[in-house]
């Protein structure tokens, strides 16, 4: 679903906001760091987050990634797939952290043994928003 033009965007523009949903129906946004991975968008987060207490209730969400300027931005919109220690084969779960963190900050990790340990002891998960539908305003 996703094509060069828009990868390339993602690429370019690691900010984003997602939509989420709170128990009560109510929209709930935070600010991501994110990078194109796979079929969609992908970020990590902690167990104690929000958005991820609410995206394991409802995996629909929304995320926008934006130019700086806020003039160029792509909607992508559909649902989360979750990976985390509790889900995901260990080692197919280290490469996903890896790809994600490459993929948000655009390089590589100056010491990956250390991230990975505080990717454990923090608790994250590898969020990818794949999407159903993507929309954005003036990407070129």
């Amino acid at each position: 679903m996703i094509n060069d033009q828009i990868r390339a965007f993602v690429a370019g523009n690691r900010r984003g906001v997602l939509t989420t949903f709170r128990r009560n129906g109510a929209a709930q946004m935070s600010i991501v760091t994110c990078g194109p991975y796979r079929d969609g968008v992908a970020f990590t987060t902690t167990e104690d987050r929000a958005k991820l207490r609410n995206l394991r209730r409802d995996p629909r969400c929304s995320l926008m990634v934006s130019q700086i300027d806020w003039r160029r931005y792509t909607v992508f919109q559909g649902l989360a797939e979750i990976l985390s220690v509790d889900n995901t084969e260990p080692a197919a779960f280290k490469q996903a952290l890896r790809e994600v963190y490459r993929t948000a900050a655009g390089q590589d990790h100056p010491n990956w043994e250390e991230y990975h340990q505080a990717m454990l002891e923090q608790r994250r998960s590898v969020v990818i928003v794949v999407p159903d539908q993507v929309y954005g305003g003036n990407m070129s």
